[in-house]
């Protein structure tokens, strides 16, 4: 992937946070012409996790490059170049979806953005449903990439998947959480072939993929308070997280994508499909969780379709 011939701009926006015992910063990525006279309505992605960096996302610069679409990334609260706050860990009760929503708000504040889409993946499809939901003035379009409507389903699914694992591998995974031992390298093992099958099919692992997930060991700060030890043995408040009753609220146009070899399986998007008013889902053949690194090409026609018809 190559930005060179692009408008690169980064920089920090002030977010206060209250409860935080300290000044926080949202850093932020502009590629492409943001206010420009010919600039199109920017698209702003949310990553996931939480408690990976927006680098995985970066490849989504290939709408810029083919449609002139303006690409917003940033790092959330805890994680990659913005404020960390590793004094905070185990507090769900700042850790919260909340400070997420706040913290997007002010960077559309800050951007100075009136109109624009979003594309979240996975966590940050959750907390782009949510903010949908709300109905903010400028919000246009809104795409959930393998993302679960609940983490009641998502568990459940986890789980079928994971038994679909080698035996052995299945007794790692089992033996370690009874212990408690989930940070041994052992556990992480194991989880990386439940990753190998179901995150990114793609060996060796691209390196913008592998940099994101390298967040979570530098700083587990989030992924291990909201989430918990992996994506299967969910302990944190995230447990209890659903958008099924609030879905219907979305009221912009909705592109719902998954892969079939997805974490995000047919049935935990589902909901999406039954609430959401106007919605498409798409499904991608030959993707597991990164359909955008996995189908490249197809995914950048779908997505770029969507938002360029309606500009």
């Amino acid at each position: 992937m190559s930005t060179t011939s692009l408008k690169v701009t980064e920089g920090e926006a002030d977010f206060v946070v209250h409860t935080a015992g300290k000044p926080c910063k949202t850093w932020y990525k502009v590629i492409g012409d943001l206010h420009g006279p010919t600039a199109r309505r920017p698209l702003v992605a949310l990553h996931g996790g939480p408690g990976v960096n927006h680098s995985y996302l970066l490849i989504l610069s290939d709408l810029t490059e083919a449609h002139s679409i303006p690409l917003i990334l940033y790092d959330q609260i805890g994680n990659g170049n913005s404020t960390h706050l590793p004094e905070k860990m185990g507090d769900i009760s700042f850790w919260t979806e909340r400070l997420f929503l706040d913290e997007l708000a002010n960077l559309l504040v800050h951007l100075g953005i009136k109109e624009y889409d979003l594309l979240g993946h996975s966590w940050g499809g959750m907390l782009g449903a949510r903010y949908a939901a709300t109905q903010p003035a400028g919000l246009k379009h809104l795409v959930v990439a393998s993302s679960p409507a609940s983490m009641e389903l998502w568990i459940k699914h986890q789980n079928i998947l994971r038994a679909q694992l080698p035996q052995d591998v299945q007794d790692v995974l089992s033996e370690h959480e009874k212990n408690g031992t989930t940070e041994s390298k052992a556990y992480q093992a194991a989880v990386a072939v439940f990753y190998s099958r179901y995150l990114c099919r793609i060996n060796p692992t691209p390196e913008l993929v592998a940099e994101a997930l390298g967040w979570i060991e530098k700083d587990p700060t989030v992924y291990l308070t909201m989430n918990g030890p992996s994506e299967f043995h969910v302990t944190g408040p995230l447990k209890e997280w659903t958008m099924i009753q609030d879905a219907h609220k979305i009221s912009v146009p909705t592109l719902l994508l998954n892969g079939r070899y997805d974490e995000a399986q047919d049935p935990v998007v589902a909901p999406f499909f039954h609430e959401i008013p106007r919605v498409k889902w798409v499904n991608f053949a030959e993707s597991s969780h990164m359909s955008h690194f996995e189908e490249r090409e197809r995914f950048m026609e779908v997505v770029g379709k969507f938002l360029v018809d309606s500009q």
